[in-house]
């Protein structure tokens, strides 16, 4: 377990900050089912990518929990960004729940290995106000992210608040990595 962790360190990471700062091939938008903005990181999401990304987000007819579609980056860093619907958790019981947020991570993951997509960064799905528990949706996000880290150059948890990173670093403290991005995000 160890030599596993020592092989794929830099390959996951941990950071604190705002996704929209962040350089990769794709980021991952915790959207909510129209695709077409909201609050928290998706909102954040749309107001950095510029009024292209909505544009493009309405010709795609929304999306259901659990499921991903792409769009271009526009005006973030990143050069794409994967939109997935992750579960409002007090509407199902915990195990639906979990189905749906690793169907989330499974379906981003592979909407990105279809593109070929090499770096992913995500945020914390469901993890604000669709109120999954914080430290369960970290662990559901970990848990998928080493799943298929062999397939990716590099796969990073973006946490935007104090709370949420000090609960990823007391479980997954080698993952952590202390080069945190700039926020804006509000």
């Amino acid at each position: 377990m160890k030599d596993d962790i020592i092989e794929n360190m830099g390959k996951i990471k941990i950071i604190k900050g705002d996704i929209t700062k962040l350089s990769c091939d794709a980021i991952v938008n915790a959207a909510n089912s129209s695709l077409l903005g909201g609050g928290g990181v998706d909102g954040a999401i749309h107001r950095a990518a510029g009024p292209g990304l909505l544009q493009e987000c309405r010709t795609l007819g929304g999306c259901r929990t659990g499921q991903a579609k792409l769009t271009k980056g526009y005006n973030l860093p990143s050069r794409f960004v994967i939109h997935t619907v992750g579960p409002i958790y007090y509407e199902h019981s915990p195990e639906e729940a979990r189905e749906l947020l690793t169907a989330c991570y499974e379906s981003s993951l592979k909407l990105a290995r279809e593109k070929g997509l090499r770096t992913v960064a995500f945020p914390l799905i469901s993890g604000g106000v669709y109120g999954y528990p914080q430290r369960e949706a970290i662990r559901v996000a970990v848990e998928n992210m080493k799943k298929h880290v062999e397939e990716f150059e590099e796969l990073t948890l973006v946490l935007f608040g104090e709370r949420e990173f000090g609960f990823a670093g007391e479980e997954y403290a080698s993952y952590i990595v202390n080069n945190s991005i700039t926020s804006s995000q509000s």
